[in-house]
């Protein structure tokens, strides 16, 4: 089999198995921008940001997973560290987006450096508990 072949296939595997996950919180995110549910609800904003970090963190480890299929096998513990990183600089560049799209657009998605902060914090801790509740096939 040919290697673009291989990743074709691992792409549309992870898509098909985990795409709904983080696709699903952010679907969530854009009806809350379109009907202006974190102004007028602030507080929602941190399961967002929690079922946020639980869905990308499932989406790499399910990418991880189904890298395996070329790659050999990829040890419990590497797969943890680099999905937990690999959600780090997802949040970190989420976070990047809604600073960006404040400054360019008079938004008001960020609230202070408070806020960003508890949003980086709700991401991690929605990804640690997904890696400690993870099970693997």
């Amino acid at each position: 089999m040919n290697y673009k072949k291989q990743i074709m296939d691992w792409l549309v595997a992870t898509l098909r198995e985990s795409a709904w996950a983080p696709l699903g919180v952010f679907g969530f995110y854009l009806i809350g921008l379109v009907f202006d549910w974190y102004d007028r609800f602030p507080p929602l904003d941190i399961p967002t940001h929690f079922m946020g970090g639980v869905a990308i963190t499932y989406f790499y480890r399910s990418a991880i997973k189904q890298s395996q299929k070329f790659l050999g096998d990829i040890p419990a513990l590497v797969q943890v560290i680099f999905a937990f990183t690999c959600t780090g600089t997802t949040i970190i560049l989420w976070e990047f987006y809604e600073n960006a799209f404040d400054y360019l657009f008079g938004t008001t998605m960020v609230r202070g450096l408070e806020d960003t902060i508890v949003d980086m914090f709700l991401g991690l801790t929605g990804a640690l508990v997904l890696t400690v509740l993870y099970k693997r096939k």
